[in-house]
């Protein structure tokens, strides 16, 4: 089967209902892909620990896991804070010293610019999405490895610190996840209570607004193998309806001096390993 290309998601995007396309003999083979998903890493252009801690990052990553295929990062990672791009600059600046392809999706706060001159949705694309390996649709992007699709999918409202789905957002994941080919998506809002709140405010917050709608509609496809998360900086690992559910401990939250948690992964087939790494 060839790559997925944007003629494919045009041609597509007038109906969803595809029935499932088969893989040829050489998709089949056993994939695999390595991987580490930081989120939630609020550098601040007013705090140099949190520059700091990025380029100390940098460098454990390409010290210690060098043969990784990406590094995802997975919104909320530069505060947005600042007039203009430079937070944005800098951090790219940084990421792009690692030695591994870097996937990124926007969080609440690269979505609710503060003060109102600094970066939006255009910007963040032109900035982070120029990738020409990329399939951006709207604001949500497809990439293809290994016989795996990764898609990141913004959850993000713009202004606000909540997240929902769009219809469209929607609409391109069904797409992409009609061609039965393994799948991953990377997004920034949790789909669950997973912290057990009892406060409603907090629920709204942190958790996908519509995520009962992206469950039924998501979920339901057996070759959605993992979702990657943050936003609410507490570590989970659990299963949707067969599909493996990581919200991975945000990285500002150190265990210990210089200790900053990421969570790597791997895939064999259909067969997911995972666990929580720090920098040292």
């Amino acid at each position: 089967m060839a790559r997925i290309n944007r003629r494919f998601f045009l041609k597509s995007a007038v109906s969803i209902g595809l029935a499932p396309l088969v893989l040829n003999a050489q998709e089949k083979k056993q994939q695999s892909l390595k991987f580490v998903h930081i989120t939630d890493s609020h550098m601040d252009m007013s705090d140099s620990d949190t520059i700091e801690a990025l380029k100390l990052m940098v460098t454990f990553i390409n010290k210690e896991y060098k043969d990784l295929d990406f590094v995802m990062f997975g919104g909320d990672n530069f505060n947005n804070n600042v007039v203009g791009a430079k937070d944005a600059l800098v951090f790219k600046e940084i990421i792009d010293k690692l030695h591994s392809k870097t996937l990124i999706i926007r969080g609440n706060k690269e979505a609710n610019p503060n003060p109102k001159d600094s970066i939006n949705l255009e910007d963040f694309k032109r900035i982070f999405l120029q990738d020409r390996e990329l399939v951006v649709q709207g604001k949500d992007w497809l990439y293809e490895k290994n016989g795996y699709m990764i898609l990141g999918l913004d959850s993000c409202i713009e202004g606000k610190n909540n997240g929902e789905y769009t219809q469209d957002t929607i609409k391109f994941a069904q797409i992409a996840l009609n061609t039965n080919k393994p799948t991953l998506i990377l997004n920034h809002h949790p789909y669950t209570n997973y912290w057990k709140s009892t406060d409603e405010k907090d629920i709204h917050k942190y958790v996908l607004n519509n995520t009962k709608e992206v469950q039924k509609k998501i979920f339901k496809y057996d070759n959605l193998l993992l979702t990657l998360s943050g936003h609410k900086h507490i570590d989970s690992v659990k299963e949707i309806q067969g599909t493996k559910t990581i919200v991975t401990r945000g990285f500002i939250r150190a265990l210990d001096l210089d200790m900053f948690p990421m969570r790597y992964v791997e895939l064999k087939g259909n067969e997911i390993s995972e666990k929580l790494i720090y920098t040292s």
